[in-house]
Protein backbone atom coordinates (compact mmCIF):
# COMPACT_ATOMS: atom_id res chain seq x y z
CA UNK A 1 0.00 0.00 0.00
CA UNK A 2 1.47 3.66 -0.68
CA UNK A 3 1.52 6.10 2.00
CA UNK A 4 -1.77 8.53 2.36
CA UNK A 5 -2.26 11.91 3.70
CA UNK A 6 -4.43 13.44 6.27
CA UNK A 7 -6.18 14.95 3.29
CA UNK A 8 -5.98 12.32 0.54
CA UNK A 9 -8.30 10.42 3.46
CA UNK A 10 -10.31 13.33 3.59
CA UNK A 11 -11.07 13.60 -0.12
CA UNK A 12 -11.43 9.95 -0.83
CA UNK A 13 -13.71 9.07 1.95
CA UNK A 14 -16.23 12.31 1.11
CA UNK A 15 -15.73 11.78 -3.19
CA UNK A 16 -16.62 7.68 -2.22
CA UNK A 17 -20.22 8.18 -0.17
CA UNK A 18 -21.09 11.33 -2.49
CA UNK A 19 -20.59 9.13 -5.22
CA UNK A 20 -22.99 6.85 -3.37
CA UNK A 21 -25.59 9.71 -3.37
CA UNK A 22 -24.59 11.26 -0.14
CA UNK A 23 -24.77 15.13 0.32
CA UNK A 24 -21.52 16.57 2.14
CA UNK A 25 -22.46 18.49 5.10
CA UNK A 26 -20.73 21.01 7.50
CA UNK A 27 -18.73 20.20 10.22
CA UNK A 28 -20.96 21.25 12.76
CA UNK A 29 -19.60 23.31 15.87
CA UNK A 30 -17.35 21.84 18.47
CA UNK A 31 -20.17 23.11 21.05
CA UNK A 32 -23.82 20.86 20.66
CA UNK A 33 -27.01 22.27 20.20
CA UNK A 34 -28.86 19.17 20.52
CA UNK A 35 -27.38 16.27 22.42
CA UNK A 36 -28.24 15.93 26.59
CA UNK A 37 -24.84 14.16 27.41
CA UNK A 38 -22.16 15.84 26.60
CA UNK A 39 -20.08 19.26 26.95
CA UNK A 40 -18.61 19.21 23.78
CA UNK A 41 -19.72 17.62 20.13
CA UNK A 42 -17.82 14.05 20.74
CA UNK A 43 -19.20 12.29 17.56
CA UNK A 44 -20.62 13.14 13.77
CA UNK A 45 -23.89 12.18 15.30
CA UNK A 46 -24.65 14.49 17.93
CA UNK A 47 -25.43 16.98 15.69
CA UNK A 48 -27.82 14.69 14.31
CA UNK A 49 -29.69 13.87 17.04
CA UNK A 50 -32.99 15.85 16.10
CA UNK A 51 -32.74 14.05 12.17
CA UNK A 52 -32.16 10.53 13.83
CA UNK A 53 -35.46 11.10 15.87
CA UNK A 54 -37.35 11.75 13.04
CA UNK A 55 -37.08 15.10 11.12
CA UNK A 56 -36.91 15.81 7.90
CA UNK A 57 -33.09 17.08 7.27
CA UNK A 58 -32.69 19.47 4.37
CA UNK A 59 -30.48 17.11 2.18
CA UNK A 60 -31.91 14.44 2.46
CA UNK A 61 -31.80 10.81 3.71
CA UNK A 62 -28.22 9.65 2.80
CA UNK A 63 -24.71 12.25 4.51
CA UNK A 64 -21.37 12.34 4.74
CA UNK A 65 -19.29 14.73 6.27
CA UNK A 66 -15.91 14.85 8.38
CA UNK A 67 -17.31 16.52 11.87
CA UNK A 68 -14.50 18.11 14.60
CA UNK A 69 -14.49 16.26 17.66
CA UNK A 70 -13.74 16.94 21.65
CA UNK A 71 -13.40 13.95 23.85
CA UNK A 72 -12.14 14.27 27.60
CA UNK A 73 -13.07 11.06 28.98
CA UNK A 74 -9.70 9.66 28.41
CA UNK A 75 -7.58 12.33 29.63
CA UNK A 76 -5.11 10.24 31.36
CA UNK A 77 -4.53 8.48 28.38
CA UNK A 78 -3.13 10.71 26.32
CA UNK A 79 0.45 10.40 25.68
CA UNK A 80 -0.10 6.60 24.79
CA UNK A 81 0.01 5.50 20.91
CA UNK A 82 -3.68 6.19 20.43
CA UNK A 83 -5.48 8.71 22.42
CA UNK A 84 -6.22 11.56 21.63
CA UNK A 85 -8.43 14.95 23.51
CA UNK A 86 -9.41 16.31 19.75
CA UNK A 87 -9.52 14.53 16.59
CA UNK A 88 -11.69 14.25 13.31
CA UNK A 89 -14.04 11.53 12.44
CA UNK A 90 -15.36 10.80 9.29
CA UNK A 91 -18.91 9.56 8.95
CA UNK A 92 -22.21 8.85 6.65
CA UNK A 93 -25.27 8.08 7.75
CA UNK A 94 -28.22 6.86 6.40
CA UNK A 95 -31.69 8.52 8.06
CA UNK A 96 -34.41 5.93 7.17
CA UNK A 97 -33.14 4.92 4.21
CA UNK A 98 -30.71 1.71 3.69
CA UNK A 99 -29.68 -0.87 6.59
CA UNK A 100 -27.29 -3.40 7.36
CA UNK A 101 -26.24 -4.65 4.46
CA UNK A 102 -25.59 -1.55 2.24
CA UNK A 103 -24.03 -0.26 4.83
CA UNK A 104 -21.73 -3.30 5.18
CA UNK A 105 -21.36 -3.07 1.68
CA UNK A 106 -20.05 0.66 1.38
CA UNK A 107 -18.16 0.13 3.66
CA UNK A 108 -16.31 -2.78 2.44
CA UNK A 109 -15.87 -0.97 -0.69
CA UNK A 110 -14.44 1.46 0.31
CA UNK A 111 -12.20 -0.30 2.55
CA UNK A 112 -11.04 -2.39 -0.41
CA UNK A 113 -11.10 -0.49 -3.47
CA UNK A 114 -10.13 2.98 -2.31
CA UNK A 115 -7.93 1.94 0.64
CA UNK A 116 -6.38 -0.99 -1.54
CA UNK A 117 -6.90 -2.80 2.12
CA UNK A 118 -6.16 -6.85 1.57
CA UNK A 119 -9.27 -8.76 2.61
CA UNK A 120 -6.67 -11.05 4.59
CA UNK A 121 -5.39 -8.06 7.13
CA UNK A 122 -9.38 -7.41 7.77
CA UNK A 123 -11.22 -9.08 10.31
CA UNK A 124 -15.03 -7.66 12.03
CA UNK A 125 -17.48 -8.19 15.31
CA UNK A 126 -21.33 -8.47 15.62
CA UNK A 127 -23.26 -7.92 18.26
CA UNK A 128 -23.55 -11.53 19.99
CA UNK A 129 -27.21 -10.68 21.46
CA UNK A 130 -28.66 -10.79 24.75
CA UNK A 131 -32.31 -10.44 26.50
CA UNK A 132 -32.93 -6.90 24.68
CA UNK A 133 -31.81 -7.95 21.39
CA UNK A 134 -31.10 -10.88 19.38
CA UNK A 135 -27.54 -11.73 17.68
CA UNK A 136 -26.83 -9.85 14.78
CA UNK A 137 -26.42 -12.90 12.16
CA UNK A 138 -27.71 -10.53 9.17
CA UNK A 139 -24.74 -8.47 9.61
CA UNK A 140 -22.22 -11.77 10.15
CA UNK A 141 -24.20 -13.36 6.58
CA UNK A 142 -23.32 -9.75 5.12
CA UNK A 143 -19.64 -9.83 5.54
CA UNK A 144 -19.39 -13.31 4.41
CA UNK A 145 -20.87 -12.56 1.30
CA UNK A 146 -18.17 -10.29 1.14
CA UNK A 147 -15.48 -12.91 1.72
CA UNK A 148 -14.66 -12.14 5.15
CA UNK A 149 -14.13 -15.63 6.58
CA UNK A 150 -16.51 -17.05 9.28
CA UNK A 151 -12.98 -17.69 12.11
CA UNK A 152 -12.81 -13.89 11.41
CA UNK A 153 -16.50 -12.94 12.29
CA UNK A 154 -16.02 -11.99 16.26
CA UNK A 155 -19.56 -12.21 18.18
CA UNK A 156 -19.14 -9.86 21.18
CA UNK A 157 -21.88 -7.89 23.60
CA UNK A 158 -22.95 -5.11 24.49
CA UNK A 159 -19.39 -3.66 25.97
CA UNK A 160 -18.33 -3.89 22.85
CA UNK A 161 -21.08 -3.90 19.73
CA UNK A 162 -23.66 -1.81 21.12
CA UNK A 163 -24.27 1.61 20.59
CA UNK A 164 -26.30 4.29 23.18
CA UNK A 165 -28.26 5.73 23.87
CA UNK A 166 -26.55 8.96 24.09
CA UNK A 167 -28.20 9.51 27.54
CA UNK A 168 -30.56 7.10 29.43
CA UNK A 169 -33.50 6.90 26.73
CA UNK A 170 -33.27 7.30 23.02
CA UNK A 171 -32.22 5.99 19.76
CA UNK A 172 -29.31 2.59 19.95
CA UNK A 173 -28.60 -0.64 18.46
CA UNK A 174 -26.03 -2.78 17.57
CA UNK A 175 -22.31 -1.81 15.80
CA UNK A 176 -20.41 -3.91 14.00
CA UNK A 177 -16.59 -2.98 13.53
CA UNK A 178 -14.04 -3.43 11.46
CA UNK A 179 -10.25 -4.26 11.85
CA UNK A 180 -6.94 -4.04 10.43
CA UNK A 181 -4.23 -6.50 11.29
CA UNK A 182 -1.05 -4.28 11.76
CA UNK A 183 1.20 -7.34 12.85
CA UNK A 184 4.59 -7.64 11.22
CA UNK A 185 3.96 -11.29 10.38
CA UNK A 186 1.09 -12.26 8.83
CA UNK A 187 -2.36 -12.32 10.23
CA UNK A 188 -3.69 -15.55 11.61
CA UNK A 189 -6.43 -17.55 10.74
CA UNK A 190 -8.80 -16.93 13.78
CA UNK A 191 -10.11 -13.12 14.44
CA UNK A 192 -8.91 -12.36 18.07
CA UNK A 193 -10.43 -9.26 19.52
CA UNK A 194 -7.61 -9.07 22.22
CA UNK A 195 -4.58 -9.22 20.21
CA UNK A 196 -3.67 -5.84 19.56
CA UNK A 197 -2.19 -6.38 16.36
CA UNK A 198 -5.82 -6.38 15.27
CA UNK A 199 -7.11 -2.20 15.37
CA UNK A 200 -10.65 -1.17 15.18
CA UNK A 201 -10.98 1.38 12.22
CA UNK A 202 -14.12 1.61 11.02
CA UNK A 203 -17.54 1.09 13.11
CA UNK A 204 -21.12 0.91 11.49
CA UNK A 205 -23.83 1.72 14.19
CA UNK A 206 -27.35 0.12 13.33
CA UNK A 207 -30.03 2.66 15.68
CA UNK A 208 -33.25 0.30 15.25
CA UNK A 209 -34.07 0.32 19.04
CA UNK A 210 -35.23 3.14 21.08
CA UNK A 211 -34.30 2.54 25.01
CA UNK A 212 -37.68 3.65 27.23
CA UNK A 213 -37.64 5.39 30.45
CA UNK A 214 -38.38 2.08 32.17
CA UNK A 215 -35.23 0.44 30.60
CA UNK A 216 -36.93 -1.76 28.16
CA UNK A 217 -36.30 -1.42 24.06
CA UNK A 218 -38.64 -0.63 21.45
CA UNK A 219 -37.68 -0.85 18.03
CA UNK A 220 -37.47 2.76 16.45
CA UNK A 221 -40.04 3.69 13.99
CA UNK A 222 -37.31 5.21 11.68
CA UNK A 223 -34.33 2.81 11.72
CA UNK A 224 -30.58 4.49 11.02
CA UNK A 225 -27.71 3.84 10.31
CA UNK A 226 -24.56 6.17 11.83
CA UNK A 227 -20.85 4.90 10.97
CA UNK A 228 -18.02 6.59 12.38
CA UNK A 229 -14.26 6.64 11.08
CA UNK A 230 -11.10 8.25 13.53
CA UNK A 231 -9.07 10.13 10.34
CA UNK A 232 -5.75 9.99 13.01
CA UNK A 233 -6.03 6.17 13.92
CA UNK A 234 -6.97 5.39 10.37
CA UNK A 235 -3.46 7.35 8.67
CA UNK A 236 -1.33 6.07 11.35
CA UNK A 237 -2.70 2.14 10.75
CA UNK A 238 -2.38 2.73 6.95
CA UNK A 239 0.76 3.91 6.84
CA UNK A 240 2.17 1.47 9.12
CA UNK A 241 2.86 4.24 12.47
CA UNK A 242 2.90 2.88 15.43
CA UNK A 243 1.38 5.94 16.69
CA UNK A 244 -0.79 8.57 15.58
CA UNK A 245 1.70 11.41 16.39
CA UNK A 246 3.62 10.31 13.71
CA UNK A 247 1.23 11.06 10.87
CA UNK A 248 1.70 14.15 8.71
CA UNK A 249 -0.48 16.64 10.82
CA UNK A 250 0.81 16.15 13.86
CA UNK A 251 4.95 15.92 12.81
CA UNK A 252 5.25 19.60 12.44
CA UNK A 253 3.16 20.38 15.88
CA UNK A 254 6.10 17.84 17.76
CA UNK A 255 9.04 19.06 16.07
CA UNK A 256 8.37 22.30 17.04
CA UNK A 257 7.52 21.58 20.46
CA UNK A 258 10.81 19.25 20.57
CA UNK A 259 12.71 22.20 19.24
CA UNK A 260 11.36 24.77 21.97
CA UNK A 261 12.48 22.23 24.29
CA UNK A 262 15.97 21.67 22.60
CA UNK A 263 15.54 18.01 22.89
CA UNK A 264 17.39 16.06 20.33
CA UNK A 265 16.73 12.80 22.18
CA UNK A 266 14.03 11.78 24.87
CA UNK A 267 13.14 9.43 27.14
CA UNK A 268 9.72 7.83 27.62
CA UNK A 269 8.61 10.58 29.88
CA UNK A 270 10.14 13.48 27.90
CA UNK A 271 8.27 11.71 24.75
CA UNK A 272 4.64 11.45 26.73
CA UNK A 273 4.51 14.92 27.92
CA UNK A 274 5.87 16.00 23.84
CA UNK A 275 2.82 14.43 22.79
CA UNK A 276 0.53 15.88 25.88
CA UNK A 277 1.22 19.30 24.79
CA UNK A 278 0.81 18.70 20.93
CA UNK A 279 -2.36 16.91 21.97
CA UNK A 280 -3.66 19.36 24.32
CA UNK A 281 -2.54 22.84 22.39
CA UNK A 282 -4.40 21.20 18.92
CA UNK A 283 -7.36 20.74 21.45
CA UNK A 284 -7.73 24.37 22.62
CA UNK A 285 -6.47 26.19 19.23
CA UNK A 286 -9.67 23.78 17.85
CA UNK A 287 -11.99 25.45 20.27
CA UNK A 288 -10.76 28.55 20.67
CA UNK A 289 -10.88 28.55 17.08
CA UNK A 290 -14.85 27.83 16.79
CA UNK A 291 -17.58 30.02 15.75
CA UNK A 292 -19.00 29.43 19.63
CA UNK A 293 -15.95 31.69 21.35
CA UNK A 294 -15.36 29.80 23.87
CA UNK A 295 -12.44 31.19 26.14
CA UNK A 296 -10.47 29.93 29.27
CA UNK A 297 -12.75 30.15 32.25
CA UNK A 298 -14.19 28.70 35.84
CA UNK A 299 -16.89 27.73 33.79
CA UNK A 300 -18.27 24.37 31.70
CA UNK A 301 -16.37 24.53 28.16
CA UNK A 302 -14.08 27.52 29.97
CA UNK A 303 -13.38 25.18 32.71
CA UNK A 304 -11.93 22.10 30.39
CA UNK A 305 -10.39 24.59 28.04
CA UNK A 306 -8.51 26.23 30.98
CA UNK A 307 -7.79 22.59 32.18
CA UNK A 308 -6.15 21.72 28.47
CA UNK A 309 -3.83 24.69 28.15
CA UNK A 310 -2.35 24.26 31.68
CA UNK A 311 -1.55 20.90 31.76
CA UNK A 312 -0.09 21.80 28.81
CA UNK A 313 1.99 24.18 30.72
CA UNK A 314 3.24 22.26 32.82
CA UNK A 315 4.47 19.28 31.29
CA UNK A 316 6.48 22.04 28.99
CA UNK A 317 7.96 23.19 32.14
CA UNK A 318 9.14 19.61 32.81
CA UNK A 319 10.74 19.18 29.28
CA UNK A 320 12.73 22.76 29.97
CA UNK A 321 10.37 24.89 27.87
CA UNK A 322 10.34 28.11 30.15
CA UNK A 323 9.33 31.07 27.44
CA UNK A 324 5.73 31.63 26.54
CA UNK A 325 5.32 29.41 23.33
CA UNK A 326 1.62 28.22 23.29
CA UNK A 327 0.72 30.63 20.80
CA UNK A 328 3.90 29.61 18.52
CA UNK A 329 2.32 25.73 18.72
CA UNK A 330 -0.85 27.31 18.00
CA UNK A 331 0.40 28.92 14.54
CA UNK A 332 1.85 25.94 13.83
CA UNK A 333 -1.50 23.78 13.89
CA UNK A 334 -3.33 26.98 12.39
CA UNK A 335 -1.25 26.41 9.46
CA UNK A 336 -1.49 22.45 9.25
CA UNK A 337 -5.35 22.66 9.48
CA UNK A 338 -6.71 26.30 8.12
CA UNK A 339 -7.52 24.88 4.51
CA UNK A 340 -9.99 22.28 6.01
CA UNK A 341 -11.39 24.57 8.87
CA UNK A 342 -10.90 28.19 7.58
CA UNK A 343 -12.61 29.47 10.90
CA UNK A 344 -8.29 28.93 12.55
CA UNK A 345 -7.37 31.45 10.53
CA UNK A 346 -10.73 33.66 10.68
CA UNK A 347 -10.57 33.55 14.24
CA UNK A 348 -6.57 33.06 14.45
CA UNK A 349 -5.98 36.65 16.54
CA UNK A 350 -8.75 35.83 19.25
CA UNK A 351 -6.33 31.98 19.20
CA UNK A 352 -3.07 33.57 20.13
CA UNK A 353 -4.61 36.18 22.19
CA UNK A 354 -6.42 33.89 24.32
CA UNK A 355 -3.02 31.52 24.91
CA UNK A 356 -0.94 34.29 25.38
CA UNK A 357 -3.21 36.01 28.29
CA UNK A 358 -3.75 32.37 29.46
CA UNK A 359 -0.16 31.50 29.60
CA UNK A 360 1.04 34.76 31.24
CA UNK A 361 -1.91 34.07 33.89
CA UNK A 362 -1.07 30.73 34.36
CA UNK A 363 2.67 31.00 34.29
CA UNK A 364 2.68 33.91 37.18
CA UNK A 365 1.09 31.01 39.93
CA UNK A 366 2.37 28.00 38.70
CA UNK A 367 5.89 28.29 40.22
CA UNK A 368 4.25 29.19 43.64
CA UNK A 369 1.42 26.62 43.34
CA UNK A 370 4.14 24.04 42.94
CA UNK A 371 6.16 25.04 45.94
CA UNK A 372 3.06 25.15 48.11
CA UNK A 373 1.63 21.50 46.64
CA UNK A 374 4.81 20.75 48.20
CA UNK A 375 4.18 21.98 51.53
CA UNK A 376 0.88 20.49 51.77
CA UNK A 377 1.92 16.83 49.97
CA UNK A 378 3.27 15.39 53.04
CA UNK A 379 0.01 12.96 53.52
CA UNK A 380 -3.29 12.87 51.23
CA UNK A 381 -4.30 15.68 49.71
CA UNK A 382 -7.82 17.65 51.71
CA UNK A 383 -10.69 18.50 49.58
CA UNK A 384 -10.07 22.33 50.87
CA UNK A 385 -6.37 22.42 50.09
CA UNK A 386 -7.44 20.93 46.87
CA UNK A 387 -9.52 24.09 46.28
CA UNK A 388 -6.82 26.33 47.59
CA UNK A 389 -4.42 25.06 44.64
CA UNK A 390 -7.28 25.60 42.65
CA UNK A 391 -8.64 29.12 43.62
CA UNK A 392 -5.32 30.75 44.28
CA UNK A 393 -2.69 29.21 41.78
CA UNK A 394 -5.17 28.10 39.22
CA UNK A 395 -4.39 24.57 39.41
CA UNK A 396 -7.64 22.44 37.88
CA UNK A 397 -8.86 19.51 40.34
CA UNK A 398 -7.12 16.96 37.75
CA UNK A 399 -3.91 18.59 37.73
CA UNK A 400 -3.99 18.29 41.32
CA UNK A 401 -4.42 14.82 41.25
CA UNK A 402 -2.12 13.97 38.98
CA UNK A 403 1.01 15.60 41.43
CA UNK A 404 -0.57 13.28 44.08
CA UNK A 405 -0.95 10.48 41.86
CA UNK A 406 3.38 10.85 41.11
CA UNK A 407 3.85 10.75 44.58
CA UNK A 408 1.59 7.92 45.59
CA UNK A 409 -1.25 10.20 47.38
CA UNK A 410 -4.90 10.67 46.97
CA UNK A 411 -6.93 13.88 46.67
CA UNK A 412 -10.50 14.40 48.38
CA UNK A 413 -12.68 14.92 45.79
CA UNK A 414 -16.00 14.95 47.50
CA UNK A 415 -14.70 17.43 50.34
CA UNK A 416 -13.10 19.74 46.76
CA UNK A 417 -16.43 19.64 45.37
CA UNK A 418 -18.15 20.50 48.37
CA UNK A 419 -15.81 23.59 48.78
CA UNK A 420 -16.00 24.31 45.08
CA UNK A 421 -19.77 24.94 45.40
CA UNK A 422 -19.50 27.21 47.88
CA UNK A 423 -17.53 29.64 45.84
CA UNK A 424 -18.32 29.06 42.73
CA UNK A 425 -21.39 28.40 39.78
CA UNK A 426 -19.70 25.54 38.47
CA UNK A 427 -21.51 22.51 36.81
CA UNK A 428 -20.60 19.96 39.23
CA UNK A 429 -19.75 17.41 35.90
CA UNK A 430 -17.51 20.39 34.02
CA UNK A 431 -14.43 19.39 35.09
CA UNK A 432 -15.39 15.08 33.25
CA UNK A 433 -15.98 17.00 30.43
CA UNK A 434 -19.57 16.03 30.49
CA UNK A 435 -23.12 18.62 31.25
CA UNK A 436 -26.51 18.84 29.90
CA UNK A 437 -26.26 20.67 27.16
CA UNK A 438 -28.79 22.36 24.56
CA UNK A 439 -31.79 20.42 24.84
CA UNK A 440 -32.11 17.88 27.57
CA UNK A 441 -34.70 16.00 25.52
CA UNK A 442 -37.61 16.82 22.98
CA UNK A 443 -40.60 16.39 25.09
CA UNK A 444 -43.05 19.33 24.73
CA UNK A 445 -41.59 20.80 27.63
CA UNK A 446 -38.23 21.46 25.93
CA UNK A 447 -39.34 22.22 22.62
CA UNK A 448 -41.64 25.04 24.16
CA UNK A 449 -38.51 26.43 26.14
CA UNK A 450 -36.60 26.10 22.53
CA UNK A 451 -39.14 28.12 20.67
CA UNK A 452 -38.97 30.67 23.59
CA UNK A 453 -35.33 31.32 22.56
CA UNK A 454 -36.01 32.33 19.39
CA UNK A 455 -38.61 34.94 20.99
CA UNK A 456 -35.79 35.85 23.04
CA UNK A 457 -33.04 36.26 20.52
CA UNK A 458 -35.06 38.67 18.29
CA UNK A 459 -36.27 40.43 21.41
CA UNK A 460 -32.80 41.13 22.25
CA UNK A 461 -31.72 42.20 19.03
CA UNK A 462 -34.13 44.87 19.03
CA UNK A 463 -33.27 46.44 22.65
CA UNK A 464 -29.98 45.98 22.75
CA UNK A 465 -28.72 45.91 18.91
CA UNK A 466 -27.62 43.78 16.07
CA UNK A 467 -24.34 43.08 17.96
CA UNK A 468 -26.45 40.46 20.06
CA UNK A 469 -25.63 36.53 18.71
CA UNK A 470 -26.23 33.39 20.44
CA UNK A 471 -23.48 31.88 22.18
CA UNK A 472 -24.87 28.74 23.97
CA UNK A 473 -27.83 27.19 24.95
CA UNK A 474 -29.05 24.74 27.78
CA UNK A 475 -32.81 23.98 27.78
CA UNK A 476 -34.24 21.51 30.29
CA UNK A 477 -37.74 21.12 31.00
CA UNK A 478 -38.01 23.71 33.84
CA UNK A 479 -36.14 26.21 32.28
CA UNK A 480 -34.13 27.96 29.60
CA UNK A 481 -30.70 29.33 29.58
CA UNK A 482 -29.40 31.68 27.09
CA UNK A 483 -26.28 33.40 26.81
CA UNK A 484 -25.10 36.17 24.21
CA UNK A 485 -22.75 39.11 22.85
CA UNK A 486 -23.22 41.84 25.26
CA UNK A 487 -20.12 43.56 26.79
CA UNK A 488 -21.77 45.33 30.02
CA UNK A 489 -25.13 43.91 32.62
CA UNK A 490 -28.54 44.77 31.63
CA UNK A 491 -30.83 47.44 33.04
CA UNK A 492 -33.83 46.52 35.10
CA UNK A 493 -35.57 48.61 31.99
CA UNK A 494 -33.92 46.39 28.87
CA UNK A 495 -34.75 43.37 30.95
CA UNK A 496 -38.43 44.26 31.61
CA UNK A 497 -38.75 45.25 27.74
CA UNK A 498 -37.56 42.12 26.78
CA UNK A 499 -39.92 40.26 28.42
CA UNK A 500 -42.63 42.37 27.62
CA UNK A 501 -41.49 42.24 23.91
CA UNK A 502 -41.60 38.14 24.18
CA UNK A 503 -44.90 37.97 25.71
CA UNK A 504 -46.14 40.36 23.22
CA UNK A 505 -45.51 37.86 20.77
CA UNK A 506 -46.77 35.18 22.61
CA UNK A 507 -49.98 36.98 22.83
CA UNK A 508 -50.52 37.69 18.84
CA UNK A 509 -50.12 34.21 18.25
CA UNK A 510 -47.52 33.96 15.73
CA UNK A 511 -47.42 30.80 13.24
CA UNK A 512 -44.23 28.97 13.95
CA UNK A 513 -42.66 27.28 10.64
CA UNK A 514 -39.85 26.55 8.62
CA UNK A 515 -38.21 26.65 4.90
CA UNK A 516 -36.08 25.06 3.46
CA UNK A 517 -33.47 27.06 1.32
CA UNK A 518 -29.47 27.57 0.87
CA UNK A 519 -26.82 29.26 2.75
CA UNK A 520 -27.27 32.21 0.20
CA UNK A 521 -30.65 32.66 0.39
CA UNK A 522 -31.09 32.34 4.22
CA UNK A 523 -28.44 35.32 4.22
CA UNK A 524 -30.37 37.03 1.70
CA UNK A 525 -33.34 36.69 3.67
CA UNK A 526 -31.60 38.37 6.93
CA UNK A 527 -31.63 34.92 8.98
CA UNK A 528 -29.53 35.05 11.79
CA UNK A 529 -27.91 32.01 13.01
CA UNK A 530 -23.99 29.71 12.10
CA UNK A 531 -23.63 30.24 8.70
CA UNK A 532 -21.60 27.32 7.65
CA UNK A 533 -18.36 27.90 5.61
CA UNK A 534 -19.58 26.12 2.22
CA UNK A 535 -22.32 27.62 0.90
CA UNK A 536 -24.78 25.90 -1.53
CA UNK A 537 -26.23 23.10 1.02
CA UNK A 538 -29.60 23.43 1.91
CA UNK A 539 -30.56 24.71 5.69
CA UNK A 540 -34.13 24.94 7.41
CA UNK A 541 -35.02 28.44 8.40
CA UNK A 542 -37.28 28.90 11.00
CA UNK A 543 -39.95 31.90 10.75
CA UNK A 544 -42.22 33.50 14.36
CA UNK A 545 -44.40 35.38 12.51
CA UNK A 546 -45.70 36.50 8.76
CA UNK A 547 -43.52 35.52 6.11
CA UNK A 548 -43.26 38.75 4.99
CA UNK A 549 -42.89 40.39 8.17
CA UNK A 550 -41.43 37.98 10.48
CA UNK A 551 -40.38 38.73 14.51
CA UNK A 552 -37.40 35.68 14.21
CA UNK A 553 -35.83 34.41 11.01
CA UNK A 554 -33.17 32.12 12.36
CA UNK A 555 -31.25 28.82 11.13
CA UNK A 556 -32.21 25.85 13.43
CA UNK A 557 -32.95 22.27 13.92
CA UNK A 558 -34.52 21.63 17.01
CA UNK A 559 -38.07 21.02 18.09
CA UNK A 560 -40.64 24.14 17.99
CA UNK A 561 -44.06 24.17 18.23
CA UNK A 562 -46.70 25.55 15.51
CA UNK A 563 -47.95 28.74 17.08
CA UNK A 564 -46.60 31.20 19.91
CA UNK A 565 -50.27 30.76 21.90
CA UNK A 566 -48.74 27.11 22.94
CA UNK A 567 -45.88 28.96 24.79
CA UNK A 568 -47.43 30.23 28.05
CA UNK A 569 -45.83 33.48 30.06
CA UNK A 570 -42.18 33.88 29.56
CA UNK A 571 -40.56 35.42 32.66
CA UNK A 572 -36.62 36.05 33.19
CA UNK A 573 -35.65 35.26 36.39
CA UNK A 574 -31.90 36.30 36.08
CA UNK A 575 -29.06 38.04 34.01
CA UNK A 576 -25.48 37.10 35.17
CA UNK A 577 -22.11 37.13 33.29
CA UNK A 578 -21.27 34.31 31.87
CA UNK A 579 -17.90 35.35 30.48
CA UNK A 580 -16.26 38.24 28.79
CA UNK A 581 -18.42 40.10 26.51
CA UNK A 582 -21.19 37.08 27.43
CA UNK A 583 -24.20 37.43 29.35
CA UNK A 584 -27.01 34.95 30.14
CA UNK A 585 -30.66 34.86 30.69
CA UNK A 586 -32.40 32.18 32.95
CA UNK A 587 -36.15 32.10 32.06
CA UNK A 588 -39.37 30.17 32.82
CA UNK A 589 -42.56 29.60 30.71
CA UNK A 590 -45.25 29.65 33.56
Amino acid sequence: MRMITSQQLRQKYISFFVSKGHAAISTASLIPENDPTVLFTTAGMHPLVPFLQGQKHPQGTRLTNIQKCIRTGDIDEVGDNTHLTFFEMLGNWSLGDYGKKEAIELSFEFLTQQLGIPLERLAVSCFVGDTDAPRDTESAAAWQSLGIPEKRIAFLGKKDNWWGPAGTTGPCGPDTEMFYWTGRTNPPENFDPTDKNWVEIWNDVFMIYSKQADGTYAESAQKNVDTGMGLERTVAVLNGFDNVYQIDTFQPITTAITELADLSDFNDEQQRSVRIIADHLRAATFILGDEKGVEPSNLEHGYVLRRLIRRAIRHAQTIGITDPFTFKIATTVIKQFSTTYPELTTNQDFIINQLATEEERFSATLEKGLREFSKIATKNISGRDAFILFSTYGFPLEMTQELAKERGLSVDTTGFTEEFTQHQELSRTASAGRFKGGLADHSLATTRLHTATHLLNAALREVLGDHVFQKGSNITADRLRFDFSHPEKMTDWQIRTVQDLVNEQIKNQLPVGFTEMTVKQAKQAGAIGVFDQKYGQRVKVYTVGKADNPFSQELCGGPHVSNTAELGRFKIIKEEASGSGVRRIKAILE
